[in-house]
């Protein structure tokens, strides 16, 4: 879930224009959610092929990263490793409520509610091992370079980004700031807009964060910004403390502006120690290598069409699609590197 900051932080649109030939960190496994999600049938039925294998995170990968790479888009996409000890009560907590979706799903499916189908079927949604490993065969088939880490991809993206190896963060996830990542950039998808569960739908485009800007606007150092999102809740201490949004948390920390003093003015029992050792020194991976390949379309379709039962046409429509659509001296999908 990360931490919410959403209403005290700065955001900038950009234009896929302006990320044209930068490098962008991207959470893999933020993506495969999101495709899981929003990728299925009206009664929440998700993508499947013959075989009865849910295909939506392929489909997914298949149409964002395919229309990145028309945008001359360098991703780099970023894997989650073994979560830290302290994630494991928010790891429990979606767990249920991911069982409580299920029995709702069940109800709804008994009294022939679509709607209601499909609604909980999206909150019960599951990324198994099996789906990440399809997921990277399919990205590097694709051309796109493909970083395991040992830990939280937040904190990797964020490692590479302050190294200068990627221009950006591309996440809805404001912890990569607290991994002290310069730059962040959310909804970094050509979709235009987005439905929520209401059935309002809002128009979006890129967003960037700087975290100097962040940081210079808040009057904070890097230090009090991680204070005030353990205030507000984090993956490592959900919740964070009963009545305490961004906005008065953000109060508290100019008020009381070291760690030491927040301790003494918060009766609950934060292990700030261990969480703050998390943002500053989690372990990521050094030993990686960036490499962009031409596209190997007969893997691509080996992997869609023949595995997984895709439409050949619609691939071969995609990939003229694009190639139709490509400025004169552009490089082609076969081509990008």
């Amino acid at each position: 879930m990360g931490v919410k900051l959403t209403p005290i932080v700065t955001r900038h649109p950009l234009s896929f224009e302006d990320l044209a030939f930068k490098r962008i960190a991207i959470d893999g496994l933020q993506c495969l959610y999101q495709f899981l999600s929003s990728i299925r049938q009206p009664d929440g039925t998700p993508l499947m092929d013959n075989r009865g294998h849910v295909t939506s995170h392929l489909m997914g990968i298949w149409t964002r990263f395919s229309n990145l790479l028309q945008k001359q888009v360098s991703g780099v996409v970023v894997f989650d490793g073994i979560p830290p000890k302290l994630k494991m009560r928010e790891i429990s907590f979606r767990k249920d409520m991911k069982d409580t979706a299920a029995v709702r799903y069940d109800a709804a499916k008994d009294d022939e509610d679509i709607r209601g189908m499909l609604k909980y079927a999206k909150q019960t949604v599951h990324v198994s091992d099996q789906m990440v490993a399809e997921a990277k065969e399919l990205l590097q088939a694709m051309g796109f370079p493909v970083i395991q880490a040992p830990m939280e991809a937040d904190a990797q993206m964020a490692y590479m980004n302050r190294k200068g190896d990627v221009w950006a963060c591309g996440t809805t996830d404001f912890d990569v700031l607290l991994h002290a990542a310069p730059r962040m950039i959310m909804n970094l998808t050509l979709a235009q807009k987005r439905r929520f569960a209401s059935g309002k739908t809002v128009n979006i485009v890129p967003e960037l964060i700087e975290l100097k800007e962040v940081l210079s606007s808040l009057s904070l150092s890097q230090e009090q910004l991680i204070n005030l999102a353990i205030l507000v809740g984090t993956d490592y201490n959900p919740g964070g403390v009963a009545g305490l949004g961004p906005k008065k948390a953000l109060k508290l920390v100019q008020q009381h502006k070291t760690l030491a003093a927040l301790k003494k003015v918060i009766p609950d029992a934060i292990p700030w120690d261990e969480i703050v050792d998390l943002f500053t020194g989690m372990p990521v991976e050094k030993d990686y290598k960036l490499a962009w390949h031409p596209m190997h379309v007969e893997g691509v379709k080996k992997i869609l069409v023949d595995k997984h039962d895709f439409s050949e046409e619609r691939i071969d429509n995609v990939l003229a699609r694009h190639e139709k659509g490509r400025p004169k001296g552009q490089k082609s999908l076969g081509e990008f590197v």
